[in-house]
Order: structure tokens, then sequence, then C-alpha cells
């Protein structure tokens, strides 16, 4: 009988296994302001389940492609590190995160609260240049939650008729939006974020033993298009971040679209890969590529469900 891991090179496998019963990831406290293409929520209790078997607690979690930041907020939350580095490229994105380290989380709450929701007062509060970090990461919030699918790209959409009908507002919820960032707020003396090349953070920070990297370049290899469209960033240089994780001192996961081209990297650097399952909103299942040095502990594990929202509450699941 093939392991779930060996289903990553041996497919035919595929129809011989008993698969556990999916696990439905609304139990994953939600802790991000982001609507965020290729979030990783639905991966959280994976992290948990990999941070639970290394032999020390680790000091120090580094997120070099952090976007919208749950495996860090998680790490900090559910005191799995002392300490986070958060890196992020996107200027837009980085906004968000500089303003809430530079302490703007009440004003941020404040303006969220007390903004109109309609589809005029959206394009007239964006045909405004901001002055300030503090406006310019309210704007970026402002967008997340309003373009289809929160794009931020060039190129990207409004909503036009939501969940339920509600439009523009479908995604916008305010009063949750507002404690997610006073939650965040607790926590902002424990991050170290930058605007900067993932890359160049990780080699940053290689040489310590007491850290653990979680890696999810929000890129596309093989030359797709769906990089373009979701990501202001989407080129990279592939076999140099695969390099850089062979010379951690610390333990890292990494995740990727499943990809001929990823795959070669993995086996021309000696790592080991899995690939897990996660059903989507549609029901449709999704396999997403984990790479790591050492994936036994992922044996057994239940497929994941990606988070749905919860009309009723507001609440994004």
């Amino acid at each position: 009988m093939a392991t779930r891991r060996q289903l990553a090179f041996f497919p035919e496998y595929a129809g011989e296994i008993n698969l556990p019963r999916p696990v439905n990831v609304a139990s994953v406290p939600q802790r991000s302001p982001f609507r965020y293409p290729g979030g990783k929520t639905w991966l959280v209790p994976t992290f948990r389940r990999w941070v639970a078997q290394l032999k020390t607690k680790p000091q120090l979690l580094v997120e070099p492609f952090a976007g919208g930041g749950i495996i860090s907020l998680t790490a900090l939350f559910e005191n799995l590190v002392n300490r986070v580095v958060m890196a992020e490229l996107d200027e837009e994105v980085a906004a968000v995160w500089e303003a809430l380290v530079q302490g703007e989380a009440e004003w941020l709450a404040s303006r969220i609260l007390a903004f109109p929701m309609t589809r005029e007062a959206v394009e007239a509060e964006l045909r405004i240049p901001p002055n300030t970090g503090r406006e310019k990461a309210f704007q970026t919030i402002l967008r997340n939650r309003t373009l289809h699918g929160g794009i931020l790209a060039e190129g990207s959409r409004f909503i036009r008729h939501g969940e339920n009908g509600k439009g523009i507002g479908s995604r916008w919820y305010p009063k949750t939006l507002a404690r997610r960032l006073a939650d965040i707020d607790h926590f902002v003396d424990r991050i170290d974020f930058r605007c900067d090349d993932g890359l160049k953070v990780i080699q940053q920070f290689s040489e310590r033993q007491d850290a653990i990297y979680f890696i999810d370049p929000p890129y596309t290899a093989g030359g797709k298009k769906a990089g373009r469209r979701l990501y202001k960033y989407h080129q990279l240089n592939h076999e140099q971040l695969f390099a850089n994780c062979q010379s951690l001192a610390g333990d890292f996961l990494m995740t990727y679209d499943e990809a001929e081209e990823v795959k070669s990297l993995a086996r021309q650097f000696g790592f080991q890969m899995s690939l897990i399952p996660m059903k989507n909103t549609h029901h449709a299942t999704m396999k997403e590529l984990v790479i790591g040095r050492n994936l036994s502990w992922l044996d057994e594990l239940p497929t994941i469900h990606e988070p749905e929202a919860d009309y009723a509450t507001g609440e994004i699941k």
C-alpha cells in the first residue's frame, strides 16, 4: 500500500488509497486583514504539525513572501515562535504591514468602520492620491476587499454581483476587519517587517540555527499566465531560491503549485516533496506541492477544506 507521500511520485496508486475524512479549515482562526490569492489559511494545520515535530522550539520564523501573512500571524498568536520576520516586495501590501508595525492599527480600524461602502464611495476614495503611508494602507485594504478575488494586480476589476447579491460590499466586514487589526496590534513588537526581496531576506538569516522558514513564493513556475494575473511581482529565480534553501542552517517548509519544473528542482537539490490535497469552495480537489528536507511527518495527513464565507456573521471562514 502506498503512503500519501508516495503519491507525489506514483500517481497510479491514487485509486488504491483510502484517504481520511476531510478537515474543514473553518476551525482555523482567521487572523489576516487580507483576502489574498494563494493565501495559506488552509495550510495552517499542516504548518502547526510541522512546527510541533521539530526537536526544539524555534525562536524565529522567517516568511520571505509574506503576502497576507497568515502563517506568521498564526505562529505569533499561538506562541509557536518568539518573533517573525515578514518580507513582501509588493509596495501596496507592504504599506499595510508597515502601517501596522508603526502603530496605525487604531487609525485604520476607525477608517474602516466609518467608511460608507458603496461603489461611488470606493471609486471616489481610490481617485485620491495617498499622502501618507497609512492612507496608502487603507486604500490597499479597500481595494483588496472590493476587487474580484482580492487580486491587486493591474487590470483587476471590482466585484460585480458578489455573494448573495451583496455586490461590491460582499467582502467588506468592517467589524471583523477592525477586530483583526486590533488583535495584530498586540503582537507588533514581535514583528520585523521589510519591504524587500525575499531571496535576500532568506540569505540574511541563513546561518541562524534557531530560525525556521515558511516559503510560499507568489509566483508560478513554468511560464504560466497565472503569476502575471495575480501578482505585481511574479518573476523569480526559482533555482536560486532552492539553492538558498539548501544553505539554511535552520529547517524550512516550502509550498508551490504542482509543476514539473519545481519537481525537477526538488530532485536536483535532494529535497523531499509531497502533494497535499485540498478541497476548494466549489468542492473540487486541488493539490499543493509541499517541499522540505524531511516530510515523513506528513504521512496520513487529511484533506483540507479551503475556507468559505459565513454570511450570517460576516466572518470569512
